[in-house]
């Protein structure tokens, strides 16, 4: 099938394959998506305004690999993110393999890792006023949790499926 490029912006791309549209990233680089839970059995997640969304969202700590250069790795991106938006470092990162993000509409693919063993290490909230709000939740709890944050507007990252099979 003959993949044409439609259209490029700073940092996505639109490409044609057939009559199949999908968006991809102009360096094709993917994230890291980190999965923290604590010794006492919660979960690590973040909060923030997403623009494509128009909604503050509730989600698993992430971002790009790359960011810092094209030496970077995933999991240096993921200890870097961690540290980053939530303030938590880990002692032990287990690579549970990638993912791709929504096949039907983005090349993306993310690496997951879970990170245990945490410690905190700094404030977190995120770098250049990404305004990000951490919250650490009992696992046992996360059902309600998300309901509650659902029911007060915000979008829930599907990733958090993932650990909803954890409880």
């Amino acid at each position: 099938m003959n993949d044409t490029l439609q259209w490029r912006g700073k940092f996505l791309e639109v490409h044609r394959a057939g009559r199949w549209e999908y968006a991809a990233r102009v360096s094709n680089r993917g994230a890291a998506v980190i999965l923290a839970i604590t010794a006492a059995e919660e979960i690590v997640l973040v909060e923030q305004f997403r623009p494509p969304l128009g909604a503050r969202t509730i989600e698993l700590p992430a971002g790009l690999i790359g960011d810092t250069g094209a030496e970077d790795t995933a999991i240096a991106a993921a200890a870097r993110e961690l540290a980053e938006e939530t303030g938590f470092a880990a002692a032990d990162w287990q690579d549970c393999g990638a993912f791709a993000t929504s096949p039907g509409l983005s090349s993306e693919m993310f690496q997951l890792f879970k990170a245990t063993g945490l410690t905190r290490a700094g404030p977190g909230g995120g770098v250049d006023g990404e305004d990000i709000v951490v919250h650490v939740v009992a696992l046992a709890t996360l059902p309600a949790f998300l309901d509650k944050a659902r029911q007060g507007g915000l979008v829930i990252d599907c990733r958090l499926a993932i650990a909803l099979g954890l409880i």
